[in-house]
């Protein structure tokens, strides 16, 4: 699956000059999961990831190419949970490399396009404790309020990143995850904006092809997607394709 490997390629140079901090993904290590949506008070944040008109913004790229995500780990470009004294622009990336998920098979790839809405539905299965994620999929943002008493207990970007792959990890399509926080003052979020919309509407465009879709580019809306991502096209006039063989 190479649809989103320019965005993959993209991702870290989001960071901006700064080198990132890095952690390999250690599952004893995983923020603790309250198992459901629980309510922060405003009254009770410390800050908000997001707030206060900050950027927020969150997607998630798939690959079976092992060069762009080779190991379980996570990135941090900028100040971490502990150091953070107020609301702050943030970013998460999630880079996952999955197993061999294509085939020329037409209902083969039906299935695979089915794995990949499957892995990127994990964000909304994930409750880190003291730590409550508003997501909103059609804008592509993510705010998070962070609680006092998290701060105080420790709460960091590795723990919280090593909580997302442990969940990420059940799935057995999933070989390896990357995760990727950005809070640093010098980092391209107007680029992390525009990553996450072609991220969006390349998964948007698996489903509509799924559908079935007209062959007439002219009138064709996914036509700015297939122009900009390789292989997109291909997929969908294969899907039509197979569709006219029945």
């Amino acid at each position: 699956m190479e649809l989103y490997n320019t965005l993959i390629r993209q991702a870290e140079e989001l960071g901006g000059s700064s080198a990132p901090r890095r952690w390999t993904y250690d599952s004893a290590r995983a923020w603790p999961d309250a198992g459901a949506f629980e309510l922060v008070m405003l009254r009770d944040a410390a800050y908000e990831l997001g707030g206060s008109g900050r950027a927020a913004v969150n997607f998630t790229c798939v690959t079976t190419s092992p060069s762009l995500v080779d190991r379980d780990e996570i990135l941090l470009y900028g100040p971490d949970l502990g150091e953070l004294k107020a609301d702050s622009d943030y970013v998460r990336i999630t880079l996952l490399r999955a197993g061999d998920i294509e085939s020329d098979d037409a209902d083969d790839t039906e299935q695979a396009f089915r794995a990949i809405q499957n892995m990127d539905f994990v964000k909304y299965r994930v409750f880190p404790r003291g730590y409550m994620i508003r997501t909103s999929s059609e804008s592509n943002r993510e705010q998070v309020r962070v609680s006092r008493d998290a701060v105080r207990s420790g709460v960091s970007f590795e723990r919280i990143g090593d909580a997302f792959i442990r969940r990420y990890k059940q799935d057995p399509n999933v070989l390896a995850v990357k995760m990727i926080f950005l809070t640093a003052p010098g980092a391209d979020y107007a680029g992390a904006k525009r990553c996450a919309k072609t991220a969006h509407d390349i998964t948007m465009s698996l489903t509509k092809i799924l559908e079935g879709m007209p062959t007439d580019c002219g009138s064709c809306s996914l036509k700015p997607i297939c122009d900009e991502v390789e292989g997109m096209k291909e997929l969908h006039f294969g899907k039509e394709k197979h569709s006219t063989e029945w």
